[in-house]
């Protein structure tokens, strides 16, 4: 797969928006999917969502983020996007892309990604 590189990370106030973007370092994706996962201070890290292409295009989503962010892939530009809306003070934590490279357990599962990226820094001010 390659080395995921996250961007779009920053500090907001609650009620904004962020676009956190991944790239395989300008390359295809040679994964069946990729996911997102945040990491707070003291916390395990945590799935938020999922993209998977293979066998068509699925998406998935943590049940503390549905209906608040979005997750999406831009074939041409080889990127996934994250988008985030309404984010809340509880949303601050690192966030990761991983490539997903199986596909016999739940996208949930961390040790279904191979590749990560090195994390982009979100933090929301109340």
């Amino acid at each position: 797969q390659g080395q995921l590189v996250e961007s779009g990370g920053g500090l907001v106030q609650a009620g904004d928006s962020l676009r956190l973007s991944c790239t395989a370092s300008g390359r295809s994706f040679s994964s069946y999917g990729i996911g997102w996962f945040r990491q707070a201070p003291g916390k395990e890290r945590e799935f938020l969502a999922a993209i998977v292409w293979s066998g068509g295009s699925s998406t998935y989503y943590a049940d503390s983020v549905t209906g608040r962010f979005t997750v999406s892939k831009h074939n041409a530009w080889n990127m996934v996007y994250l988008q985030m809306n309404s984010l809340k003070p509880e949303d601050t934590a690192v966030y990761y892309c991983a490539a997903l490279h199986t596909q016999a357990a739940p996208c949930s599962l961390m040790w279904a990604y191979g590749s990560w990226g090195q994390g982009t820094q979100v933090t929301v001010s109340s």
